[in-house]
């Protein structure tokens, strides 16, 4: 069963039609009980972070999310908060991977970086198992997790920044597979079939 976090913050409705375009049975919860159970984890975030911090803490979630065995997958924000701090209302995040989450600077670029955009694979990554190296997929930060030890894929916008990590059970995403057309349909299947 997979489990798609519904805590308020996150675009759960369009990642719930990519699902079920792949034709794959979930559970839309916030309830501890339903994400032990479940066999895959889907943590989406649109919008700011120290909301999205304050809702996880709101259905008490926050430390299940960091301790959490299965193969979870963070998109956007929800990679985003897989990090240790963002400076998006100067917040906490879950500290599951190294890194401060930072704004794209306005005077060098636009921001937010909105639209489509090439990724490139840095380390061999199960995720991206048959797509191509320099696929584009649709961004929608203002905010970035700089490039480190478990960045798996990057693109550019002003700066290289982590498109993709990976580390243990966990994986993040920066842009929206649900919105990325064949190529994101196809990494959301990579991630199911872990």
């Amino acid at each position: 069963m997979i489990a798609l976090i519904d805590y308020d913050a996150g675009n759960t409705a369009s990642v719930a039609n990519a699902l079920g375009t792949l034709g794959q049975e979930f559970l839309l919860t916030n309830k501890e009980a339903d994400i032990c159970r479940a066999d895959k984890i889907i943590f989406p975030g649109v919008g700011e972070a120290s909301f999205a911090i304050k809702q996880l803490h709101r259905y008490n979630l926050i430390n299940l999310l960091r301790i959490v065995k299965k193969p979870l997958l963070g998109i956007c924000l929800g990679m985003q908060l897989l990090s240790e701090f963002s400076s998006e209302g100067n917040i906490a995040c879950l500290g599951v991977v190294p890194g401060r989450v930072e704004k794209f600077d306005s005077s060098k670029v636009n921001v937010p970086h909105m639209g489509w955009n090439e990724v490139f694979q840095k380390k061999e990554s199960r995720l991206f198992k048959d797509i191509k190296d320099g696929e584009f997929f649709y961004f929608a930060n203002s905010y970035y997790l700089p490039v480190n030890e478990y960045t798996t894929a990057t693109a550019n916008h002003g700066i290289d920044f982590t498109a993709a990590l990976e580390k243990d059970n966990f994986y993040g995403i920066q842009f929206h597979p649900e919105k990325s057309g064949d190529a994101g349909l196809k990494l959301l299947n990579n991630f199911l079939e872990l």
